[in-house]
């Protein structure tokens, strides 16, 4: 059974950062695409960054030059590091594991900036 457990969310004020965590455990984790979407109140879930296993990564306009998504294959976990954390970052944030035939969502995770 495949589980993807998040952690790091969280209340911080604007211009700060914050680091999101995905673990996921009954999968062979290295051969899949990793990423991170957000819902925000009112609005449907949207792409923040994807990394594919050779490494290359993608990123929504907003958060280019302030987000960065990185894996560890070795403890089958990826993370997004948040600097310069905007209000219009608020939102929900999901990791997601998928491939050509699979897909598989974490719980999600509250990050909340505001001062």
């Amino acid at each position: 059974q495949v589980q993807l457990v998040e952690s790091g969310g969280g209340l911080v004020q604007p211009g700060g950062s914050l680091r999101l965590s995905c673990a996921a455990s009954g999968i062979t984790f290295s051969r899949y695409i990793l990423g991170w979407y957000r819902q925000a109140p009112g609005k449907q879930r949207a792409l923040v960054a994807t990394i594919t296993p050779s490494g290359t990564t993608n990123y929504a306009d907003s958060v280019k030059d302030r987000f960065t998504i990185s894996r560890d294959n070795a403890k089958n976990s990826w993370h997004l590091q948040m600097n310069s954390l905007k209000p219009e970052d608020t939102a929900v944030y999901y990791c997601k594991l998928y491939g050509s035939i699979l897909e598989h969502w974490g719980q999600g995770t509250q990050v909340t900036v505001s001062s």
